[in-house]
């Protein structure tokens, strides 16, 4: 059942009053000037930190295994995803298949890793969009976008040109770059990164990433540069802002302390945190790989993860 967030004054912005940021943006033409730009940029792909430098306008693929066009496994309206996003109609949801990393234990390896899904054109995506406004949906909430971000604009420009008015969440594993979130500033309302590890030697090991850590602090940082706290409106539904993922893990190879002191000291205090227990051996993990993580966490490490979290004034969602 939905329960709504409860929140102060100063969190506050009103359904009547909000607007989707990236409709200011197509009042200009801004919005599709930045989608036709961020389309040409395929042609020697940096869309995210791994630099490939590939053809994507001619299929050329690299780490993220995507062409030209984006590849979705799935789209509904989810209802189990945070309170402030499902509400009672549920976040319109879009999962994007294959991934820019690739982490050992992810929950969904059958799409970011074997890519199960079908390939989009802009307008099948613009059309899915509205089907899930249709349907009456709080928000369009994209996961796995950082290797789309081309054809997320692409397929936005028709679909706002179609009547979308719904709020957009990035649900991101924050390994993007800072290209893509210019391109996407004024564009998102509400940026749902993860932070998933903070050691470079842990990254490496479990994401196959060892800048991941440096680049999700640079990216969190603009992204509430760009949108702030989260706030919410009168019906506890987030509208803009920030909201961050942490997923507790075994033995805390995560680095959980220093993830949260990051939040709290040099993002914002009150930074909006959902700490997360739902971890469990899943991708290639086993007891003869990856032996140290093959084992829910305790009870203990996740209180524990909540606790700091409390404690450094952090705004935590906690569900055990």
């Amino acid at each position: 059942m939905y329960r709504a967030t409860t929140v102060s004054q100063q969190y506050r912005l009103s359904s009547k009053a909000f607007e989707p940021a990236y409709l200011a943006l197509h009042r200009t033409g801004e919005l599709r000037r930045r989608a036709e730009q961020a389309v040409a940029s395929l042609a020697e792909c940096r869309v995210c930190p791994r630099d490939c430098a590939i053809d994507r306008l001619q299929n050329e693929v690299g780490i993220c295994r995507t062409g030209r066009y984006a590849r979705v496994s799935s789209y509904f309206p989810h209802h189990g995803e945070e309170d402030c996003l499902r509400g009672w109609n549920g976040s319109g949801t879009i999962f994007f298949s294959w991934c820019n990393l690739r982490c050992v234990f992810c929950q969904n390896s059958d799409l970011s890793h074997r890519g199960e899904g079908v390939e989009v054109s802009p307008e099948r995506l613009a059309q899915m969009m509205l089907h899930l406004q249709s349907l009456g949906c709080h928000n369009i909430n994209l996961v796995t976008p950082e290797h789309v971000v081309p054809q997320v604009l692409e397929a936005l420009v028709i679909a706002v040109e179609g009547g979308l008015r719904l709020p957009i969440v990035y649900n991101t594993s924050a390994y993007d770059s800072m290209e893509s979130l210019r391109l996407l500033d004024g564009v998102v309302d509400i940026y749902m990164p993860d932070f998933k590890m903070w050691d470079p030697e842990m990254a490496h090991r479990y994401l196959k990433a060892r800048d991941y850590p440096e680049v999700a602090r640079r990216v969190i940082q603009e992204m509430h540069r760009q949108v702030g706290v989260l706030k919410f409106d009168e019906n506890g539904l987030a509208k803009r802002g920030v909201l961050v993922r942490h997923l507790v893990m075994p033995g805390d190879v995560a680095g959980t302390e220093h993830i949260l002191r990051f939040l709290a000291e040099e993002v914002a205090p009150d930074t909006y945190v959902n700490i997360m227990a739902q971890y469990y051996p899943a991708g290639v993990v086993s007891k003869e790989r990856y032996p140290e993580i093959n084992r829910r966490i305790t009870s203990q490490e996740y209180w524990r993860a909540v606790r700091l979290g409390e404690e450094l004034g952090l705004r935590i969602d906690e569900r055990w």
